[in-house]
């Protein structure tokens, strides 16, 4: 995912972590994840899905949740095992971030 950490990535990869599914419904689980905080475009979501398919982080998935409910044009997305890796790796460093930050926060002393 490159060096900077992409929160839109993040939240693209940790609702992959859940289950496979395509655009839209990727871009409403993130709406919902975020109690609407972030409502990704279209342009945005789909630059970055390119970018992590091509970064192996993410594949096009193999089957398809009831196929015959569904639109054949719908692309459906899983996340790799490096995805996960990767998901858990930046989750980690964000956490250390929070630790070295929340201490700014605390009342001082005087």
């Amino acid at each position: 995912m490159g060096t900077t950490p992409n929160h839109n990535a993040l939240l693209i990869l940790a609702s992959l972590a859940d289950a496979d599914r395509h655009g839209y419904a990727i871009k409403k689980d993130i709406t919902e994840r975020t109690g609407g905080e972030v409502r990704l475009g279209s342009t945005t979501l789909y630059r970055l899905l390119g970018q992590l398919l091509d970064d192996g982080l993410i594949e096009e998935a193999r089957t398809r949740p009831a196929p015959q409910l569904d639109d054949e044009r719908r692309r459906y997305f899983h996340l790799t095992a490096a995805g996960r890796r990767a998901l858990g790796a930046e989750m980690r460093s964000l956490e250390r971030v929070l630790l070295a930050v929340r201490p700014a926060l605390a009342p001082r002393s005087r």
